[in-house]
């Protein structure tokens, strides 16, 4: 009896940890799966699509990443909301990014996130952010200026083009 009931449990064990395996492997299939950038004007859908490809990009870093947004530049209050963007992007970036974080960058309107990132990173010192992730999410055009600006910190850039 009692080595009937030994196996019953070692098999209820298997089976629900089996079960569990299932479970958690459908997320990860999901989370490779290519994104597609929302249309140009869609503000709801830039924000997710930003929040989506950071976790995408997160690779070794594990606290929280650091996200920047700008809208489309239809909103009517594109400037007002580039500027509080800048205003932050540079106060966090000047005050130091510790090692193990991460800032990703991401916009429909990709010139004007480029000249964020330029005046945000204006004054970091060459090397400084080491162990620090940058992700810039835009257009390709883009790429070369903003890898130019980020380089020099040290940090580890990665570009996504928005397609």
């Amino acid at each position: 009896m009692k080595k009937t009931m030994r196996v019953m449990l070692a098999a209820s064990l298997v089976l629900a940890f089996a079960a569990c395996k299932k479970e958690e492997a459908a997320p990860v299939a999901d989370a490779q799966q290519a994104l597609v950038a929302p249309a140009k004007d869609d503000d709801a859908g830039w924000k997710k699509y930003l929040q989506a490809v950071a976790v995408q990009n997160m690779g070794n870093i594990t606290a929280s990443p650091f996200l920047y947004y700008l809208p489309p530049e239809s909103d009517p209050e594109f400037a007002a909301k580039y500027g509080r963007q800048v205003e932050s992007a540079t106060v966090a970036i000047s005050r130091g990014i510790q090692p193990g974080n991460m800032l990703a960058f991401g916009s429909s309107a990709s010139a004007k996130m480029a000249d964020m990132i330029d005046t945000a990173f204006k004054d970091v010192q060459a090397d400084s952010m080491k162990g620090v992730r940058v992700v810039f999410i835009g257009d390709a055009a883009d790429n070369a200026r903003v890898q130019t600006i980020v380089q020099p910190t040290g940090a580890d850039y990665i570009f996504v083009e928005a397609k």
